[in-house]
């Protein structure tokens, strides 16, 4: 790139300028090579022509465009040169009000002269943590770089702050150590930050003063060391003081002032405490008056006083010491103001004796007044031989008294500084430290001395060491980026140094010429003529011989060799010392001890020395003390080592004006400040080699539309970038490509600048072509269409007025025929309405007769019906009821004849014997009835085992198409499918095995009951021959006889008869006593068998349980369809469509239900079969008999029953006795208590025992009946064989004939109910068998239909069979599933039973032990009178858990420590919650106070124990959270107060508090939760903050709409890490997606949720908005684009949670408009109205911050002007904002926890086994 090319026409140069320093201006025509002048255009429009010199051919300096003006960063400019560093400063300074600025390493620090609100406690978090070079230039920034390098490096930091008097290097140094005491914090509670920031007012008032260029300017120098330990927190300080300006404690030039402490000592003089001081106002004081005016504007001396004496307090200087340094201080005022009055011969002066001063002087330091004033006027002159004492000339006194006064305040500022040295040391190991140094920097006045010499010295070694570090950076750079090295050359000042401090030095020279006695200035002077005049950086003015010139880094100073000696022995009479050190007070005496005098004794050793015989001479003071050029020296040496081992950071500070006016710019002043502070040295080395350094990327991005289309295609950024650079720019020494970074020479970037701004130009120029074409195609067609518009609403107006015309008229005659037809169709209608009505009455009328006429026809039908039967029923009652005893009457007469005939046909022998004949008859006929029976039974035995061989041969057939079927289907069934076969089929083998048993036991009981009815028959048939051969005996006995023994045999029958009923009904009260006796067991049994765990359910029964969403709630069982359908009615028809598996049940249960209907259906009508065929069948006997028979069978029935019954109790107690025995088994062995379960298991016993008793009771009544019955019989049998004197084979007794008559009618009876039993034997097996065959034909049918749906799948294709098989498998898995689900839901079911029952027992045996020494000798005398067992009655669960004390540890354990939110996944939120609170009613119930106190402290410090352990944890948070809001609304909601309880239910209600008011306990769980919340924000804040600058303003939402702009030093800062550590917004949705789940899921309130999210889009904005009013790189119209994009993007996401409320949306509110801020226009009134009023979220500071840092991304947007800024002020003037500037991203609102309660009741609370808390007992 030529020089014609940069240097053409608008190219824009500075030219040097004696006002401005350098002036802006334009080229108006090109420069060609070779011309002797440039043609230039001032800003002022002035044209003026800028010779140039041909043979250096200097070229003004290029100007930087204007998109690079107002950068942080000097080195990011294109142009590194002094007039683009100043104007750089000055727009920053002037028009964006930024006082810091980025030069490299430096930060450049401009004094506004004013108070700004950039130092609050939320810039430093601001800063706090951020990178360099990501945040505005600040000193915070400078110090959070050094304290964030030292904890990374751990290499100790130093921070060097320079500049000229009033530049404000102590306020910097101040902040600097302000933010390390905010940022780290102490270690100790000894509060040393605290002190550190302390040590300021301290050191303020003893050594800064007013001086004209600063009203607070340090008149010394100091490097504070701030020590910090391993966690890089503050433990302690050190301070070092360099050059105590002393000469201004006796002198102060015009409009100065002496050191603060002086001024602020008199304003407080009036204080009681300082009444013995004697001070007076300041002006009364000559040491504190020189200046003139002895006040400085707005500052309050005695406030100032008041906060140095806290300090003093808080670095620990007792109120003693504090008296002491104040009279000492006051002392000096006095001595100054001590009258000297000359003798007249001139050589000796002296003090008045009444010298009020001088008095006050001696009593405040303790001297002795004779002694002082004395030696205030002589001196002691010491020689080899003698000692004289000389009178002093009066300037002689002034002088030693000034410098008495300067040496006292030397020494009391040494001891106060070592003082504060000692409150800020610690005895804690130092890990490393940041040094903050403190000092003065180069000074040039017109009249220069001893001070500004050794100030200067200071600057150049300092500036050597900063020209070292920075030529050592840029080497790092360069090679870490393996960029060739070339050796740069800079200004090495070593020279000048040596010049000064090497041997024969300037130095040198002094301290030897202050050792000659009669030393001058003006010799010392000489001998440096002499000795450096050949140095070129050492000079001799013309016109002077007592001065003398040095060449320093930054200019040429001229110094007065005048006082040097003086000032460099800095000599005080020792005899005046030697006064101080005799003070009755310790502080002074110790001021003025060194500590030498003991050294000698010290060093002697233990040779013997040799005295000399004459005293030895004392040294005079001036001899062994060490000039103050060698002290400074020396210490300066010492802080150079110090600085070289530390890495190094440098705060520059620089002062605009000397009229200290706010924000007012001297350019002259400025840079002479820039080249003395070395700012312009670092430029040149920066520009000295590759200034501007560009990340590919950043590049790529910037100048891509320098890149041609084709090269886009290439995926490589670097290849890009290097194919760019290498086309555009020719020369490749212009730039170099780095690993990371692209590094260009000065002014390259400006060249490409130009280069982009020209192809934005070009396009411009195009785009404005082509849209002012447009538009001027758009007006054309505008024009024509609006013509077009005319004619044709012209044109339409005519036709309209025709059409409205003929419009009218058409609509006049449609009117006329509508309202003629609407009149006659209402006429028709009118009439058409009243013929219908009338039809319509009239028809009903006489509808309703014949309705009347039917119904009263058909009443009196029904009641002749009911009258003619009831007269027909009475008739027929009467004729039967008279035909009844006549047949009686009839049958008794007939009876008693027969009977008569019989006993005297039996008395026969020939009938005895025909009575035989037909016995024999008969005994046949039984014996073949039952051979016909046998073989019936045989035979349907027979069709029994053909139909369970057929039956197991068509489930063989079926089981072998089953596995063929699957064989088809590929084998593809799972192994858990084929195990679920196998097992079905082993159940289903030994069903078969079982039912054989049955069938076996069936036919033996078979056989034994055939082989009794065989012995009844045969027994009756000889019972039958006994009576035949009877009757004949008795036919063939006389009449005679009969009729004299019938009287007698009546008689005795009768007698026998009454007995015998007698017996029999005993017998019968007996038998209905026992079976009333043994119905009472059988209750009792029932009421036992009904407890949980031990019911019986009917076959029919299934137990249904409906799965809920919560595991933890209990469902009903249920035990029938009907409950079922009941626990869907209350479930609700949703979760019950939604729950397929109690769909399933009920349908299949509707299925069984079914087919039971159907086999009741089938029995009942065989039933009535059975029964008509008996009805026809049956002969009508008498009615005693029909009674007997019915008697007999009942009681028969009965006895089976109670005898199945009694088995199955029995059955049922030796299970509940074997369940009752495991499990207090188990807890006998867990908790040692196997007294209950013996209590428990006797009683059992005794129930068993009885129930054994009832049935031998049983027995022995059907004993006692058979019995009966059987000597009924032998009666009758045996009264025949006793009257025939003939032998029977039964029994030989006589058996009277009715005896005979009543044993037959026994044995019938007995015979009956033995047929009765056999034929319900029969009827079983009948049923059984019908089952087999409903069973048979089940099968058949499912065989059908499985072949026929074979059938249908062979016609299927391959892919529909596979899946129809599959459906088909699935279907039939189905249903096995519901199946075994139901049965263990059974198991499950009954389990559950028996624990509860055990519970209940186990309750009950501890009940029991409780009364047991009460109840015990009542209880053993109830037992011997009768066992009874006390059965007490089922009750549901209360909501109430029960525990014991020792278990609470444990209970607190499981729930609260070790519980684990993921844990109780799935069940009920805030589960724990729920239990505590069930444990608290518990012990509010038994009314246990300790108990609720224990729990609930216990619980609240294991909430405290977990959140401390997880306080980073936020699920563990936000869980605790949760729990401990649903305990707090439990405790509300169950207070019993009706404030909580107006959203209860009855059943809640039940659950609340009986005894105790847990008020303060809610207060405390308020409290905790408030706690817990604060740890959820601080957890979720600590989560998102990391990522909210860089999603919300660096990262591209959208892409290619951000442009970059060159940036400086700073982006290259160590501070920066390796990785890509950037965020995009999606990243904060996923972070509060996670936040937001984790909250619901654990059941927080819905109102605490968004609370949460307030706050963190609080914080989110804040944080936000605070970066972008701390960074210009963000605050352009693109970063308002993305912003605002980001915000609706976040509102979206909170609109979609249902959290866009409004308190939410308020606190994005400032963001909002901080974003349409950047976008909305800024140039005209209208404009500022507009931003007024848009923006009342923003305070006016913010606003003006904002468009003061509004960046333009390219030349073609405009810079904010100054003016419109004023004018926003202006019109904000009158708000009364806020002053902060920054929003407190910590602040918190307040949170509310409103009361919610719960729709759940306690008793439906499940708890999981993974809790583990078994111990918990339900009540």
């Amino acid at each position: 790139m030529s020089v014609s090319e940069l240097y053409s026409q608008y190219t824009r140069v500075w030219i040097p300028d004696p006002d401005e320093v350098w002036r802006s201006a334009e080229l108006t025509k090109d420069y060609k090579e070779g011309e002797k002048s440039l043609q230039l255009r001032l800003e002022d429009e002035t044209i003026r022509e800028y010779p140039i010199d041909v043979q250096s051919n200097q070229l003004p300096f290029l100007r930087n465009p204007d998109i690079l003006v107002g950068e942080n960063d000097l080195t990011a400019l294109s142009y590194l040169h002094e007039p683009a560093v100043l104007h750089n400063l000055k727009v920053r300074f002037l028009e964006s009000n930024h006082i810091y600025t980025y030069c490299g390493i430096v930060l450049v620090a401009i004094n506004p002269y004013e108070q700004l609100p950039i130092y609050g406690q939320d810039v430093i978090y601001a800063y706090s943590g951020q990178n360099m070079g990501d945040m505005d230039p600040h000193i915070f920034a400078v110090a959070e770089e050094a304290y964030k390098q030292m904890a990374r490096d751990e290499k100790n930091q130093s921070i060097i702050v320079s500049g000229e008097s009033g530049a404000g290097k102590t306020v910097s140094a101040k902040y600097a150590m302000r933010y390390f005491a905010t940022v780290s914090g102490s270690a100790s509670d000894t509060n040393i930050e605290e002190k550190v920031l302390a040590s300021s007012p301290i050191m303020e008032a003893i050594g800064n003063a007013k001086t004209t260029r600063n009203d607070n300017s340090s008149r010394f120098g100091k490097y504070i060391q701030i020590g910090f330990d391993k966690r890089y927190r503050i433990i302690g300080a050190n301070m070092r003081t360099y050059l105590l300006e002393k000469s201004r404690v006796v002198f102060q030039a015009d409009d100065e002032r002496n050191y603060h402490i002086f001024y602020q000592l008199c304003a407080a003089a009036s204080l009681p405490e300082f009444k013995e001081l004697a001070l007076t106002c300041a002006e009364d004081f000559f040491y504190v008056s020189q200046g003139g005016d002895t006040s400085i504007e707005g500052v309050d001396d005695a406030e100032d006083f008041e906060k140095t004496r806290q300090a003093f307090t808080l670095l620990g200087v007792r109120e003693s010491h504090q008296i002491n340094i104040f009279k000492i201080i006051a002392s000096i005022l006095h001595l100054g103001n001590v009258e000297i009055q000359a003798e007249r011969d001139g050589e000796s002066c002296s003090i008045s004796p009444k010298d009020e001063h001088l008095s006050n002087f001696c009593q405040l330091l303790g001297v002795e007044h004779s002694q002082m004033e004395h030696w205030l006027c002589h001196r002691k002159l010491v020689t080899t031989s003698e000692t004289y004492v000389k009178t002093m000339s009066l300037q002689q006194v002034v002088n030693a008294r000034n410098a008495l006064a300067k040496h006292i305040y030397a020494q009391l500022f040494g001891w106060i500084v070592g003082h504060i040295n000692k409150a800020l040391h610690t005895s804690l190991k130092q890990h490393s430290f940041i040094g903050v140094l403190d000092i003065y920097g180069f000074e040039t006045f017109d009249v220069n001395s001893f001070e500004q010499f050794c100030i200067n010295y200071a600057n150049e070694k300092l500036q050597q060491q900063f020209n070292l570090h920075v030529f050592k950076l840029e080497q790092e750079e360069y090679m870490k980026e393996q960029i060739p090295w070339t050796l740069i050359d800079f200004y090495d000042n070593q020279p000048c140094i040596d010049l000064i401090e090497a041997k024969l030095g300037i130095l040198d020279l002094l301290d030897e010429e202050c050792k000659v006695p009669k030393g001058t200035d003006q010799n010392w002077a000489q001998k440096l003529y002499d000795r450096h005049s050949g140095n070129q950086h050492f000079q001799k003015p013309r016109m002077s011989n007592t001065a003398f010139i040095v060449v320093h880094f930054a200019d040429k100073v001229e110094y007065l060799s005048d006082s040097f000696l003086e000032k460099n022995r800095d000599t005080v009479y020792e005899e005046q010392i030697n006064i101080l050190k005799a003070s009755k007070f310790p502080l002074v005496a110790d001021l003025f001890h060194d500590g030498k005098d003991s050294a000698p004794a010290a060093a002697t050793s233990s040779k013997i020395s040799v005295r000399s015989a004459k005293p030895p001479l004392k040294a005079s003071n001036k001899e062994h003390k060490k000039t103050v050029g060698h002290q400074f020296r020396t210490s300066l040496q010492l802080l150079m080592e110090t600085l070289n081992t530390t890495t190094p950071h440098y705060v520059r500070c620089i002062k605009p004006n000397d009229e200290k006016l706010p924000f007012c710019f001297d350019p002259k002043r400025a840079v002479q400040q820039l080249r003395a502070c070395g700012v312009l040295e670092t430029i040149r080395i920066s520009a000295a080699g590759y200034p501007s350094r560009w990340a590919y990327h950043d590049f790529y991005n910037r100048y891509r539309v320098l890149v041609k289309k084709k090269e886009l295609a290439n995926t490589d950024k670097k290849a890009i970038c290097k194919s760019v650079l290498e086309s555009l720019i020719k020369d490749p020494d212009k730039f170099q490509f780095g690993r990371t970074k692209i590094f260009f020479r000065a002014g390259q970037v400006a060249y490409l600048e130009k280069l982009r701004a020209d192809k934005f130009r070009a396009a411009t120029i195009m785009i404005q072509k082509t849209v002012r074409g447009w538009l001027q195609k758009v007006k054309y067609r505008r024009l024509k269409a609006a013509t077009l518009t005319l004619q044709r609403y012209c044109r339409g107006h005519l036709a309209r007025r025709l059409a409205e015309h003929l419009r009218r008229t058409r609509a006049a005659v449609v009117l006329q025929k509508q309202y003629r037809m609407r009149r006659a169709r209402q006429a028709y209608r009118r009439v058409h309405r009243a013929t219908v009505v009338i039809q319509a009455f009239t028809r009903g009328m006489f509808v309703r007769r014949i309705y009347h006429q039917v119904l009263r026809e058909h009443k009196a039908t029904i009641i002749q019906k009911h009258v003619r039967s009831w007269m027909a029923r009475r008739s027929f009652q009467r004729l039967r009821g008279a035909a009844i005893v006549i047949q009686c009457g009839f049958r008794r007469l007939k009876a008693k004849q027969e009977l008569k005939a019989l006993k005297i046909e039996a008395r026969s022998a020939e009938h005895l014997k025909r009575l035989n004949v037909g016995m024999e008859n008969k005994v046949v006929q039984l014996q073949r009835k039952i051979d016909d029976q046998n073989k019936e039974f045989k035979m349907l035995s027979e069709q029994l085992s053909a139909i369970t061989s057929t039956h197991a041969t068509e489930v063989e057939k079926l089981k072998g198409e089953l596995a063929c079927y699957q064989q088809s289907q590929g084998g593809d069934s799972s192994p858990q499918l084929q195990e679920e076969v196998e097992s079905l089929r082993t159940e289903l083998q030994r069903a078969h095995s079982e039912r054989k048993v049955l069938e076996d036991a069936h036919t033996r009981e078979k056989d034994e009951l055939r082989k009794r009815v065989a012995d009844l028959e045969q027994e009756n048939a000889l019972l039958k021959d006994e009576k035949e051969q009877l009757n004949n005996q008795i036919l063939c006995q006389s009449k005679d006889e009969f009729a004299q023994n019938s009287v007698k045999e009546n008689l005795l029958m009768k007698k026998e008869l009454e007995e015998e009923r007698s017996r029999y009904q005993n017998l019968v009260k007996e038998y209905s006593r026992l079976e009333q006796r043994y119905d009472n067991l059988r209750d009792e049994m029932t009421i036992i068998k009904q407890t949980p765990g031990h019911r019986r359910n009917p076959s029919n029964q299934s137990s249904l349980e409906s799965d809920s969403n919560y595991p933890s709630i209990s469902t009903s069982e249920v035990g029938d369809t009907e409950d079922a359908l009941q626990q869907v009615e209350e479930i609700g028809l949703e979760k019950a469509a939604m729950d397929l598996t109690v769909f399933l049940k009920l349908q299949k249960r509707v299925r069984e239900l079914e087919q039971e209907r159907k086999k009741l259906q089938v029995q009942l009508e065989k039933k009535e079969q059975q029964d008509s065929k008996k009805i026809q069948a049956e002969q009508p006997t008498s009615d005693l008999d029909l009674d007997q028979d019915a008697d007999l069978a009942y009681n028969s029935l009965k006895r089976q029953e109670l005898e199945s019954e009694n088995k199955k109790l029995k059955n049922e107690l030796n299970e509940l006795r074997k369940a009752v025995a495991d499990q207090a088994s188990e807890h006998s062995a867990a908790d040692g208590t196997p007294d209950t379960y013996c209590l428990l298991l006797n009683q059992l016993k005794l129930a068993h025992e009885e129930l054994e008793v009832r049935k031998e009771e049983v027995l022995i009544l059907r004993t006692q009946i058979v019995s009966a019955d059987q000597r009924r019989l032998a009666g009758k049998g045996s009264e025949p064989n006793i009257n025939a004197r003939t032998s029977w084979p039964n029994s030989e007794k006589h058996v009277d004939q009715e005896d005979a008559i009543e044993a037959y009618h026994g044995v019938c009876q007995t015979n009956r109910l033995l047929e009765a039993q056999l034929q319900a034997q029969s009827r079983e097996h009948e049923e059984e068998v019908d089952g087999l065959k409903a069973q048979v034909e089940a099968l058949k049918e499912e065989m059908d239909r499985q072949q026929q749906t074979f059938c249908q799948t062979l016609l299927l294709s391959p892919e529909a069979q596979v899946e129809f098989g599959i459906q088909q498998e699935m279907s039939r898995l189905t249903n096995e599933n519901l199946d075994l689900k139901e049965l263990v839901e059974k198991l499950e079911k009954n389990e559950r039973k028996l624990k509860k029952q055990l519970k209940i027992y186990m309750k009950k045996v501890q009940d029991l032990e409780a009364a047991q020494a009460l109840a015990q000798s009542e209880r053993r005398r109830h037992e011997l009178n009768r066992q009874v067992t006390v059965q007490r009655k089922e009750k549901d669960f209360q909501g109430m858990l029960e525990y014991h004390k020792e278990d609470e540890a444990l209970l607190i354990r499981n729930l609260v420590t070790d519980l684990k939110p993921q844990a109780l996944a799935g069940t009920v939120p805030c589960l724990p919650a729920y239990i505590l609170y069930m444990c608290i009613r518990h012990a509010d119930y038994v009314n246990d106070d300790l108990k609720v106190h224990s729990l609930l402290t216990s619980t609240i410090n294991g909430i405290k124990k977990v959140l401390k352990k997880h306080n980073d944890d936020f699920e563990m948070t936000s869980f605790w959270l949760s729990n401990t809001c649903r305990l707090l609304h439990c405790l509300k909601q169950y207070s019993g107060d009706e404030g909580f309880m107006t959203q209860n239910t009855a059943k809640q209600n039940e659950h609340c508090l009986k005894n105790f008011d847990l008020t303060e306990y809610r207060q405390v769980l308020s409290d905790l939760s408030i706690q817990i919340y604060q740890q959820l924000i601080k957890i979720s804040e600590g989560l998102l903050q990391p990522m909210i600058v860089s999603a919300m303003l660096e990262n591209e939402s959208i892409q290619g709409l951000s442009g970059v702009k060159p940036t400086g030093y700073r982006k290259r800062t160590s501070s920066l890490a390796d990785g890509d550590n950037s965020y995009c917004l999606e990243a904060i949705i996923r972070q509060m997606n996670s936040f937001h789940t984790v909250m619901c899921d654990q059941g927080l309130d819905p109102e605490i949720i968004r609370q949460v999210f307030k706050q963190l889009f609080y914080m989110i904005t804040a944080v936000t908005l605070n970066n972008l009013l701390l960074r210009k790189d963000v605050c352009s119209w693109s970063t308002g684009m993305q912003l605002r994009y980001n915000i609706s993007q976040l509102e979206e996401w909170l609109r979609g949670r249902n959290l866009h409320q409004r308190e939410v949306a308020e606190t994005m509110e400032p963001l909002i408009q901080a974003a349409q801020l950047l976008q909305l226009k800024k140039k005209s009134p209208e404009d500022a109205e507009a931003i007024c009023s848009l923006c009342t979220a923003l305070s006016t500071q913010q606003i003006v911050k904002i468009l003061n840092l509004y960046t333009p991304l390219n030349e073609f947007e405009e810079r904010v002007t100054v003016a419109f800024i004023r004018t926003i002020q202006a019109q904000l003037q009158e708000r009364n904002d806020p002053q902060h500037l920054l929003l407190d991203f910590k602040h918190t609102f307040p949170v509310l926890f409103p009361f919610n309660p719960s729709s759940l009741t306690m008793d439906s609370i499940h708890i999981p086994a993974c809790l583990n808390l078994e111990f918990l007992n339900e009540v």
